[in-house]
């Protein structure tokens, strides 16, 4: 196996053997009658001075085909660029994932993280797509008993549970229809929002739209490429959404978080004096499964097992918080509590509620659903894999019983858009690396920059990897597309200090 280069030798040949996209325009941005900026709501940071953030509102219709109909409101928020006139290439527009992350907030958070030859270069551009946040936000209410705690176990076993399974999936696409309206349902679909994008651009007097999309954000930048591809400036999608219905990505995730779980096994069983858990990766699981039982059994103060599976769930999509989920695990041994492995945020909160119905709807209009027969045949193929599964992320189940039927799924990609830069984490078990190989296929000349022996979601500004960093930075400020495929060096698993 090859030595991948060191960062700076990486950036030279880039910029030697690159292809060089258009430069973007350096005109000052225009903000047209239609999105006037101010002050933002208390939800939105403040970025460290001089830099400044600002908030407005556009009018969009609810059904891009009925332009005359109903109207709503997306939020948006920018970050101005911190460079001269000279340096500047336009608009980025970001998002954070989800479906439904909110974007409002993210122009500040990812921007402080962003490389500085980036943040002088972009008025960084947040979001919050249409359902989310503060743009008509969508309620499913109680979302089939999603919110009850202690909820039921979410790993059916029996026939019994399989039907009790299938009922409360059925619940939650009521609850979703009585709560956002089965006239709403249709028009929140990834393709639905890319028109808002445009119309964004629009708005802010931009020829074109550069855009960093991580996780869903990928899945949505894509749908403005197949949509608007003569408008695609720069384009970052980072941890990958492959080009697959959303119910058969969420049973590649569920497969890939087995083999992350293993993986984590194995690191905290390297780190027994550590963590106390067991000297191999079977004597770890041991203790994960007696944990997962007697949470079963006995819940606590509303902790039970599928509280449990949304925690391990969080847990394995970054190795920073593999030590706390292994210490939470090993406190509840010693002591009983699970309060190590609670949330620090509420999951019935306001927020949390409208982040899991718009995840719902927006899966849900952007492609047909599964029937039950085949969600509960990979229920049983995944259990053959592990009886102990985690199905925390099989959110596209409910749509088996939606009250709209999808007549096209949301197209993604398109041979007339310019090269895109995709990112991606050797081993990310949230959005694992098959899907940006799949998705470079509609997306031609496209280039992948791969985080090699890293296990965690999200790299670009997130890892603190010089090499992807530099590779992305050259790409959004000079244009450099990489004439192949860039492998950067990854950190490995955690060490123990």
């Amino acid at each position: 196996m090859s030595v991948p280069p060191r960062p700076t030798a990486l950036l030279c040949a880039l910029a030697a053997a690159a292809a060089l996209l258009p430069t973007a325009t350096a005109t000052p941005a225009r903000a047209s009658d239609s999105l006037a900026f101010g002050p933002c709501p208390d939800s939105v940071p403040s970025p460290p001075a001089p830099d400044r953030v600002e908030c407005g509102r556009l009018t969009v219709p609810l059904d891009r085909n009925d332009p005359a109909g109903r109207r709503i409101e997306i939020a948006v928020s920018r970050v101005p660029a911190s460079g001269t006139p000279a340096e500047r290439r336009g608009v980025l527009l970001v998002n954070p994932g989800g479906p439904g992350g909110s974007g409002l907030p993210y122009a500040v958070t990812k921007r402080a993280k962003l490389p500085a030859s980036v943040r002088r270069s972009y008025d960084v551009i947040g979001f919050d797509p249409r359902g989310v946040g503060l743009s008509t936000p969508v309620d499913c209410g109680p979302m089939g008993g999603l919110f009850t705690a202690p909820g039921t176990d979410p790993v059916p076993t029996t026939p019994r549970a399989e039907r009790t399974y299938l009922t409360s999936l059925r619940r939650m696409a009521d609850d979703c229809a009585a709560g956002a309206g089965t006239d709403t349902l249709p028009y929140l679909s990834s393709e639905q929002t890319a028109y808002d994008m445009d119309a964004i651009r629009a708005a802010l007097g931009e020829p074109r739209t550069n855009f960093l999309g991580v996780s869903y954000g990928s899945y949505l930048g894509a749908a403005y490429a197949a949509r608007f591809p003569h408008r695609v400036g720069r384009m970052v999608l980072d941890s990958v959404v492959g080009p697959w219905d959303w119910y058969d990505f969420d049973v590649v995730q569920s497969r890939a978080m087995l083999r992350a779980r293993d993986t984590f096994f194995a690191w905290t069983a390297a780190h027994a004096e550590r963590f106390g858990l067991g000297a191999g990766a079977d004597a770890v699981l041991r203790s994960y499964l007696r944990v997962r039982h007697g949470l079963a059994a006995r819940p606590v103060n509303g902790f039970g097992p599928a509280e449990f599976d949304r925690a391990v769930y969080r847990a394995l999509g970054r190795t920073e918080r593999w030590a706390g989920l292994a210490d939470g695990l090993r406190t509840y041994l010693t002591d009983g509590s699970p309060d190590g492995l609670r949330p620090a945020s509420a999951f019935d909160s306001p927020q949390s509620r409208n982040y899991e119905a718009a995840n719902r709807i927006v899966k849900c209009a952007d492609g047909p659903g599964p029937t039950p027969r085949e969600i509960l045949a990979d229920i049983h193929r995944t259990r053959r894999l592990d009886p102990h599964p985690v199905l925390t992320g099989m959110e596209a189940s409910t749509c088996a019983y939606w009250h709209h039927r999808p007549n096209h799924r949301t197209p993604l990609g398109s041979p007339a858009a310019p090269p895109v830069l995709l990112v991606a984490s050797a081993h990310d078990p949230v959005t694992p690396i098959e899907g940006a190989r799949q998705l470079r296929k509609v997306l031609p000349g496209s280039r992948l920059v791969v985080l090699d022996d890293d296990y965690s979601h999200g790299v670009f500004a997130s890892r603190g990897n010089v090499c992807v960093d530099g590779a992305v930075a050259a790409y959004l400020v000079e244009g450099v597309v990489p004439g192949a495929d860039v492998r950067c060096a990854g950190p490995g698993l955690p060490g123990m200090s």
